[in-house]
């Protein structure tokens, strides 16, 4: 990571790589988990939870960004920003445990739309504070970077995904992630006295960022 990146953004930027990391285990899993666990070895049914699961997912989060991002920008300073960032970031911890615990389709629906919430929570804050922060000057290599640094933990998750339920279990990889999504909230804590609470004017700058 370059060495003149911000405190604040290469604290964002390594966070989102602990909870995409994270999450990226999951990705590749997630059909098997659903087939062994919700629909006792049903494909067609397994394959049905896992497409409304997604669609549950997905709605919920493109309905709720919107109007919590436009709750976010009429609020001056970051306060409600850093803690909407934060808090959506420990939500989503909880995910991997919940699926866990789940054994009826209805609770992997219930656990996505919580996911989805998360993320809705997670997204508009977490980019309103990097495109505040971002170096002037700096700003292709600072995306580029965390988009590199994104990409390179979610790759690596995913391929590492299935040899760690065949050597561990689901039990223990969900659990891992969960921790990993946990210690990415606690990452974005180190920055809270860096963080603007009273606010300032700041040039915004458009963002790419995806949750999945």
């Amino acid at each position: 990571m370059p060495s003149l990146i911000n405190k604040i953004v290469k604290m964002l930027i390594i966070s989102d790589f602990f909870l995409n990391s994270g999450l990226g285990l999951i990705g590749p899993i997630f059909a098997i988990f659903i087939v062994k666990n919700i629909a006792a070895g049903n494909i067609s049914e397994a394959a049905k939870v896992a497409g409304f699961s997604a669609l549950c997912f997905w709605i919920t989060k493109s309905l709720l960004q919107i109007p919590i991002g436009r709750y976010l920008d009429k609020n001056y300073g970051e306060k409600d920003d850093f803690w909407f960032m934060v808090i959506g970031t420990f939500m989503m911890a909880l995910v991997p445990i919940g699926y866990l615990c789940s054994t009826q389709p209805w609770h992997i629906y219930a656990w996505q739309v919580f996911y989805a919430i998360a993320a809705a929570i997670n997204f508009p804050s977490w980019s309103a504070i990097f495109t505040r922060h971002i170096d002037q000057g700096k700003e292709a290599v600072e995306w580029g970077t965390h988009s590199t640094v994104s990409g390179l933990g979610v790759g690596i998750a995913g391929g590492l995904g299935g040899i760690c339920v065949a050597y561990f279990g689901f039990a223990s990889v969900f659990i891992f992630v969960s921790a990993f999504s946990f210690l990415a909230g606690l990452l974005l804590l180190t920055v809270k006295n860096e963080i603007s609470f009273t606010g300032e004017k700041v040039i915004r700058i458009p963002i790419q960022r995806h949750i999945t």
